[in-house]
């Protein structure tokens, strides 16, 4: 009787928790050196900026919509801020320039959701497209790899620096975590958020403004996806705008999914994101130590994206309203 009550009181959260933990186990009896203080910092550091777009796709998700050009926007705003101080700008004008673009397409996207009335999908993976095409024809001509500049000054310690020993990619990713939490907990937007995800046309009832409220949740995926840029590019010292072309935006929906954050809207949390990150964090790390191919990793990761959409799609069913928007 205490097995089946204890069966109850798991959701797929703990379930994800407890996997990680089981798999943190395994890897630490059967790998050298899983379990030293170098590997620890490196497995969480190499999640970071994965757990930080994780948070921006968790805010969009919240509302029923998903942002798939969180990378492009991510990789070519922080590419053009670098070459901009290439070019002599001062770091806190071109860092501000670069945060605006990014912010100004995300509110573009935003608008095409909620004003336009286009699938999310749709707009997010043709925004993704004219983002990187754009870029690169028009911003970071002539190079797919921007270096970081030796004039970036104190933001190089975002990637490279430490706080009491922990790099700080880690921090700053607890840090927006926080955050994110605190604005989806104890904010009024933050309620709305969780409300329109919940039931749209209840939200537009009781008075809520939702077309606006679609838009600002875009808008911070794309202020998110500019600092989890900074973060990569102070870490190796550049940015590779052909990241746009990698499986990076599948890993954040799986962390997303993975964790428990459902697609059809209004269920989820910060703490889902974390568990995910964690989750996947651990196995590719220990798939990269036993020497795992680059491709089999990401098939391993294809299997478990489409084991956790299947869960989520039983955990939380699509309703009506979420299929007439279009939504995945």
């Amino acid at each position: 009787m205490r097995s089946l009550g204890f069966m109850r009181h798991l959701n797929q959260e703990k379930i994800v928790l407890l996997l990680t933990a089981l798999l943190f186990v395994v890897f630490s009896l059967t790998l050298n050196n899983f379990l030293a203080g170098d590997n620890i910092l490196s497995l969480m550091r190499s999640v970071a900026v994965l757990g930080i777009l994780g948070l921006g796709m968790l805010v969009v998700v919240l509302g029923r919509g998903i942002d798939l050009s969180l990378v492009a926007v991510m990789a070519i705003s922080v590419a053009w801020s670098m070459q901009l101080i290439h070019e002599g700008l001062p770091v806190s004008v071109a860092l501000t320039i670069g945060l605006l673009f990014a912010l100004g397409i995300a509110l573009c996207t935003g608008i095409l959701v909620a004003y336009a009335e286009i699938p999310p999908l749709f707009a997010t993976l043709a925004m993704a497209t004219f983002v990187y095409g754009f870029g690169r024809a028009h911003l970071i001509v002539g190079t797919d790899v921007v270096y970081m500049p030796k004039t970036m000054g104190w933001v190089v310690s975002l990637g490279q620096g430490k706080l009491l020993g922990v790099p700080m990619p880690i921090v700053v990713a607890a840090g927006m975590a926080l955050v994110v939490f605190l604005f989806l907990r104890f904010t009024k937007i933050g309620s709305f958020i969780y409300a329109i995800g919940d039931n749209l046309a209840a939200s537009r009832i009781s008075g809520i403004a939702v077309r606006p409220m679609l838009v600002l949740q875009y808008v911070l995926s794309g202020g998110i996806a500019f600092v989890a840029g900074i973060i990569t590019a102070t870490s190796v010292e550049a940015m590779n705008t052909r990241i746009v072309n990698s499986n990076m935006i599948y890993d954040v929906i799986l962390v997303v999914v993975l964790g428990g954050v459902g697609l059809s809207g209004g269920r989820g949390n910060v703490r889902n994101v974390i568990v995910g990150t964690l989750l996947i964090g651990v196995l590719m790390n220990g798939m990269t130590i036993m020497d795992v191919q680059y491709t089999v990793q990401n098939v391993i990761k294809s299997l478990i994206l489409l084991l956790a959409i299947v869960v989520d799609s039983i955990v939380n069913p699509r309703d009506e309203q979420t299929g007439q928007q279009g939504d995945i």
